[in-house]
């Protein structure tokens, strides 16, 4: 269906958590790319299926090399680790340094993940987690390529403000300076705010009020609950009830809410791939898992 892009302005908000949570609970097949050039967290963080720890030379780094001789979309699945859990991950990089090797293939990535959707053999929508978009970083390459750019906040007023001239100014690089009215450009911005539960809702009210009054194009699409311990129990620090989180509880109302508002379209935008996709000939390649 979609390549879903997780970004944010400055700090740690926590955008690896907010992507893990969504992923987690996404209604389709997802995978899960770490793709922030300052490097991956989860690594470090995670567990792999087998028990032991992932191995940090099977993702991005492996991909660029893929990469460089063209991107088929299946072959992202050459360089994927599942979680402990089930969750497929392609893992960042280590260090901020290797991001030169992938210097020019973040268009074809993003192009890669995009197009994941509509693969014949292992359709899957992606989820990217860019980490901080600031400055020249190459990971906004990836974004005229998604359906939904999601910036990631947390509820300080400096943080709030940031969020707003970030917002503004995508909407100005990705849809050539046309503001005021997201949904009719693509890719969609939206915010996802770090919230407490008791006033979400109402933060999430008045942060979009402040979005639509400064003509940034974006609008707040839902809020994460600010849930330090469900942030620990997903990365396996912590034991307990993880589907009972308020982090996991929220963000399945989010997926719900997203899919709600831009699902429809994504699947028949879906559709539409596949057919063209049947309807040409043979290539003569392919790859898969």
């Amino acid at each position: 269906m979609a390549l879903i892009a997780l970004a944010a302005d400055k700090g740690s908000p926590g955008v690896t958590t907010a992507a893990v949570a969504l992923a987690a609970v996404w209604p389709r097949r997802v995978l899960l790319a770490e793709t922030d050039p300052a490097g991956g967290d989860l690594v470090y963080r995670s567990a792999a299926a087998h028990g032991g720890p992932l191995n940090p030379n099977t993702g991005m780094l492996s991909i660029a090399a893929t990469a460089r001789r063209g991107l088929v979309p299946d072959q992202l699945w050459d360089h994927v680790q599942p979680l402990s859990g089930g969750l497929e991950v392609l893992v960042g990089l280590g260090i901020a340094e290797q991001a030169a090797g992938l210097a020019g293939l973040w268009p074809t990535l993003g192009h890669a993940f995009a197009s994941l959707a509509d693969s014949p053999n292992a359709p899957a929508d992606v989820i990217a987690d860019c980490g901080r978009v600031s400055g020249d970083t190459p990971a906004v390459e990836l974004f005229p390529h998604a359906s939904l750019v999601l910036l990631i906040s947390r509820t300080e007023p400096e943080a709030l403000a940031r969020v707003r001239d970030r917002a503004a100014a995508l909407a100005g690089k990705l849809h050539g300076g046309s503001r005021g009215a997201a949904t009719l450009n693509s890719p969609v911005i939206g915010v996802v705010l770090v919230a407490d539960p008791g006033n979400a809702a109402k933060l999430a009210g008045q942060v979009n009020d402040m979005l639509v009054h400064a003509q940034t194009g974006a609008r707040v699409v839902g809020t994460l609950a600010d849930d330090p311990a469900g942030a620990e129990q997903l990365a396996g620090r912590r034991r307990g009830r993880l589907d009972k989180s308020l982090l996991i509880r929220s963000a399945r109302k989010v997926t719900a809410d997203v899919y709600q508002q831009y699902g429809a379209a994504w699947a028949a935008q879906t559709q539409a791939a596949q057919q063209a996709h049947a309807a040409r000939p043979p290539q003569g390649h392919g790859a898969g898992r």
